[in-house]
């Protein structure tokens, strides 16, 4: 019975297909890596707008908010200053405090650590007006200086004794538990 090419089995032996033999090497798709490339510009570059717009926007908002509140008066101001910057010390210095101290996944130490920050904020943004060096950061500290005296001193002071506040908590906190880890292991070794 006669063979037909075609059905000739095939060889088995080592085959050179030019080149590109051996295993398939990965290639990047051009029009994937130009996508990407241009997703990661395009955040970038609103990140850097968002970023320019509430440089121009938070300073003076901010201390139109506290001037409102404060409306001039150097007692209020000082009050005010101590009120923020205690209590948004505090909450964030303890709320820290749990993400770090705790055995808790990292789920829970990250929303600590966001609300620490949230809270911070409005410290963050006094501390913006002051130390800042942007326009908008001049026309806060105008803004504070007539309708807001006394609020700047007052949050440092403020911001000063709740960080002695918050540091006592979370030393008196330590200092608990370590006590009790230690009861707990005299009353076992007595048993």
């Amino acid at each position: 019975m006669a063979q037909n090419p075609s059905d000739k089995p095939e060889a088995t032996g080592p085959t050179s297909t030019g080149p590109t033999s051996g295993p398939a090497r990965w290639r990047p798709n051009w029009r994937d890596v130009v996508k990407r490339l241009v997703g990661v510009v395009a955040v970038i570059v609103a990140v850097w707008l968002i970023y320019l717009f509430l440089d121009a926007f938070l300073p003076r908002w901010w201390a139109q908010v506290i001037g409102n509140a404060v409306d001039g008066s150097f007692a209020a101001g000082a009050w005010w200053g101590l009120l923020v910057g205690a209590v948004f010390t505090v909450v964030p210095v303890l709320l820290l405090a749990q993400a770090v101290m705790t055995r808790r996944s990292w789920q829970v130490r990250s929303a600590f650590l966001v609300l620490a920050v949230l809270l911070a904020v409005p410290n963050l943004l006094t501390l913006g007006i002051v130390l800042g060096t942007s326009a908008a950061a001049h026309a806060g500290e105008r803004i504070l200086d007539v309708d807001g005296p006394a609020f700047r001193g007052g949050t440092a002071w403020g911001a000063v004794i709740g960080g002695i506040v918050a540091l006592t908590i979370v030393t008196m906190s330590v200092l608990y538990r370590r006590r009790g880890a230690r009861i707990k292991e005299l009353r076992s070794q007595q048993d």
